[in-house]
């Protein structure tokens, strides 16, 4: 889905709205034995490692229009990963001295921590949480993603790119515009586009697989959207196993289980056992 240009506003100077989209995207299996939790734990660990996570923000980057000023990556050990990238809307310059006075260079990628410092109007960060549970054999992956820029570039354009790069059982979304610009009148203007739903700029094949609910704040400028998958299919969410397997009762008792938990994460709330 093509999100519409943005009409330019006139603006009395630089545009000051700092604009953050925030994801929770979760993925859930169940593996039958301990063994098959490990593995599942070191399979995730491995897809979502710093490297290829550099290359999903990297590509939101292009995606805004933003530049990249610094990379920052970690892997964890036993596992998780994290990286956070320093990104501008302008490119970074340095002013050299020469002979004929002062000449302004364009700065590809920064190496100095002064134009860092300087130029670090937004960012974007992500942080990996594989967890296997303590018993009941669910396993979860967690990835949690802040895009926030300033000026005129928008999170928002990444939306798809990032929902179709973790393919996620559940996500929770949220966006929020902050802070105030002025135009040529001197006018506060709290929000520079027209918005009432996360759910219109996600495209509409997506729409169709997940079951969405809004709770959005309009005169406070917070968006929020809560996304879960409409199919169940247990082969999908058996790790190291196949549904074809098990036993009649155990795949209902598993189904039973990874539905719960999905059902808790997406709700947010821990739901009593039925006795």
């Amino acid at each position: 889905m093509e999100i519409k240009s943005i009409k330019k506003l006139k603006l009395y100077g630089f545009n000051n709205l700092t604009k953050t989209l925030s994801f929770n995207m979760y993925d859930i299996c169940y593996a039958t034995s301990p063994e098959h939790r490990q593995d599942y734990i070191k399979y995730i660990d491995e897809e979502y490692n710093a490297e290829r996570l550099t290359r999903i923000l990297t590509e939101v980057a292009r995606m805004i229009g933003a530049n990249i000023l610094n990379i920052a990556q970690q892997d964890y050990d036993p596992q998780g990963a994290s990286v956070t990238m320093l990104i501008s809307e302008g490119h970074a310059t340095e002013v050299v001295e020469t002979e004929d006075g002062a000449e302004e260079n364009e700065l590809p990628m920064p190496k100095s921590d002064a134009v860092v410092a300087h130029l670090d109007k937004s960012h974007i960060t992500v942080h990996t949480y594989p967890e296997s549970h303590p018993d009941k054999g669910i396993s979860t992956f967690r990835a949690d993603i802040d895009v926030s820029t300033c000026g005129e570039i928008s999170p928002l354009k990444a939306l798809n790119y990032l929902i179709n790069s973790f393919n996620s059982d559940i996500a929770i979304i949220d966006y929020r515009v902050r802070g105030f610009t002025r135009d040529i009148n001197g006018k506060k203007l709290y929000i520079d586009h027209k918005i009432n739903s996360i759910q219109n700029y996600i495209h509409h094949d997506t729409r169709e697989l997940y079951q969405m609910i809004d709770v959005n704040v309009y005169q406070e400028n917070i968006f929020h959207t809560k996304m879960i998958l409409k199919e169940f299919d247990l082969d999908t969410y058996l790790f190291g196993t196949a549904k074809r397997e098990l036993l009649p009762g155990e795949k209902k008792k598993i189904k039973q289980r990874v539905k719960k938990e999905m059902s808790e994460i997406f709700s947010g709330r821990n739901i009593p056992k039925v006795k």
